[in-house]
């Protein structure tokens, strides 16, 4: 059972201190991790890295990287409810102390962890990296795919530190704010785009493509009140989640990320574009006058819990069993091949996730304090 080793029940240490439990955020946490997750499996498996340029309905998948704007997206929207609920007053230094709770223990043993595999190639200054994962050309974590999913750790936390002062600046200034920077954010993007040579992995990967994405969720978090005493129908909530299909099939077949084109002018304004899809999922969730059937719902809290773990473990899980011979000898059987590989990955990374949040994110979560005035 990969349920065998439970996370705590939700309670006081697994709840924020600083707001009340969103549970359907969860949900939408868990799905993040889920897109990375098949999205990794797929192309170690099967895809092989490579766009696959018709329209089959499959954009989700084959190239699922989509999830990490989800989380981007949701950090933004959570940070900036907890800031309205504070009405802006945000313990700075208690902020960035809980933020360095939150991510860094898990994230400190991926990076050593990372450090020890290039070994032969180490050299002093690549513990510099450890804030900067995502940008240069030696950075430890990037030189293996089971610990490549740390860049995204360094763009956070780079968000993280000058959150507090966008939170207090645009609840002083409206939603006007937050447009005016992701305005100003464009116009370098514009002059980024002529000037890099590979453009799109500069959008993908740093804090100039993907701040806009944050701002989203914030600006999403700002509208929330406006509409949370309207209760969004089924038929919204599904023309928004085909909405955002849609735009990733259309994405994948003219701009994928794994096309081998280094520079597309799609990858400009493609974060933003995502973004305020994702945003317009997690409103009308929000929102959503249905429900999910609790068991499923419950199940899923279950899993975002240990997303974050996830999140940093399902690589390296992923490569093990790529590596299992039993598994080659049923390369005849593509169907067969592909499903037994899909549970044998996911379960043994529910596991391992379980393991990983008890042992390593758990204890650092407990010293969490209350950042809000």
């Amino acid at each position: 059972c990969t349920w065998c080793l439970r996370p705590p029940k939700i309670g006081k240490t697994m709840k924020s201190n600083n707001i009340a439990y969103e549970p359907r955020l969860d949900h939408l946490r868990f799905l993040a991790a889920m897109l990375v997750f098949l999205f990794h499996w797929y192309h170690i498996f099967h895809g092989n890295w490579k766009t696959t340029p018709q329209f089959h309905g499959l954009g989700w998948l084959t190239d699922g990287y989509t999830g990490v704007s989800l989380f981007f997206v949701l950090s933004g929207y959570l940070l900036m409810s907890i800031a309205i609920h504070a009405n802006g007053g945000i313990k700075w230094k208690l902020f960035v102390a809980n933020r360095v709770l939150r991510i860094f223990p898990l994230f400190s043993f991926i990076f050593f962890v990372a450090l020890s595999l290039t070994r032969d190639k180490f050299r002093p200054e690549n513990l510099l990296y450890f804030l900067t994962t995502n940008i240069g050309l030696t950075a430890p974590t990037s030189d293996h795919f089971i610990t490549g999913a740390a860049w995204t750790i360094s763009v956070e936390f780079t968000f993280y530190l000058i959150f507090p002062f966008l939170a207090l600046f645009s609840i002083k200034e409206g939603v006007a704010y937050l447009i005016r920077l992701i305005f100003l954010l464009a116009i370098f993007k514009v002059g980024g785009y002529f000037i890099v040579e590979r453009a799109n992995l500069m959008f993908y990967s740093t804090l100039l493509g993907r701040l806009d994405q944050f701002l989203v969720g914030m600006l999403a978090a700002q509208i929330f009140p406006l509409i949370k005493n309207y209760k969004s129908s089924t038929g919204l909530l599904v023309v928004s989640i085909f909405g955002m299909l849609s735009l990733i099939e259309v994405q994948a077949y003219f701009a994928s990320f794994l096309s081998g084109v280094q520079k597309h002018p799609a990858w400009i304004f493609w974060p933003t574009i995502e973004a305020v899809a994702w945003s317009s999922v997690i409103l009308c969730y929000l929102t959503w006058k249905g429900g999910l059937p609790h068991v499923i719902a419950v199940n899923i809290e279950k899993g975002a819990k240990i997303s974050f773990s996830m999140y940093l473990w399902h690589a390296v899980i992923i490569f093990i069993f790529q590596q299992i011979p039993l598994l080659d000898m049923l390369n005849n059987h593509k169907k067969i091949y592909m499903l037994i590989s899909l549970v044998a990955c996911l379960s043994c990374t529910l596991f391992v996730s379980s393991v990983s949040y008890k042992t390593i994110e758990l204890p650092f979560l407990l010293l969490r304090k209350k950042y809000t005035h």
